[in-house]
């Protein structure tokens, strides 16, 4: 009688291990969304088109992964939770909301949509995340830049930036506090930009 294999052994061992793990389904995340941007009222309009690429962020932020940072060198994420999409992208598509709910501008846009741009406004998504390291807060920080897409110039930069206690229980109010961060640097952003162009 021959001796079983010991490679062929293990092969077994670990499909059966992972027939097992497949048999109790995981209890899927709570998915969130930023909530739409209110509208932000100011007098003025523009004829400026508008173009808003995909912020850049590094790979922590550039995930469906809500951020937690126990201390300011170590990164965790949000048990049991996700975003809806990309973090980039879904901030993207809300700042496009948050021009033009304003009805201040002629146009704005994504990439690829075909309109004739007079601006770009360039962002970089620095922390969208909950501070857990002394007391909880919401910190969002974006870096902005408002480039002339007629001669290739940066017009100005700024970076904005919110803390946002949590106030709310569990998950939801982390994700309550981020939005009301984000919301507050969105109308900043835009107040901002429109007084450029």
């Amino acid at each position: 009688m021959h001796a079983f294999p010991r490679t062929a052994m293990m092969a077994i061992l670990v499909v059966g291990l992972g027939g097992c793990a497949s048999i109790g389904a995981a209890t899927p995340p709570d998915t969130y969304e930023i909530a739409p941007p209110k509208v932000v009222k100011m007098a003025g309009a523009t004829r400026a088109q508008l173009l808003i690429p995909e912020p850049t962020a590094i790979k922590t932020l550039d995930s469906n992964q809500i951020v937690v940072k126990p201390t300011p060198y170590t990164v965790e994420y949000l048990a049991q939770s996700q975003w809806s999409d990309r973090l980039p992208h879904m901030l993207q598509l809300r700042f496009v909301q948050a021009f033009e709910n304003t009805g201040r501008v002629a146009a704005v846009g994504v990439p690829g949509q075909g309109l004739a741009i007079d601006y770009q406004v360039v962002m970089e998504i620095r922390k969208f995340e909950i501070d857990a390291s002394g007391g909880n807060a919401a910190v969002v920080e974006i870096a902005v830049k408002a480039l002339n897409d007629r001669n290739g110039t940066v017009r100005a930069t700024r970076v904005f930036s919110e803390t946002i206690p949590v106030t709310g229980a569990g998950n939801p109010g982390y994700v309550a506090a981020l939005n009301v961060a984000f919301d507050r640097v969105t109308a900043d952003i835009v107040k901002w930009t429109l007084g450029l162009v």
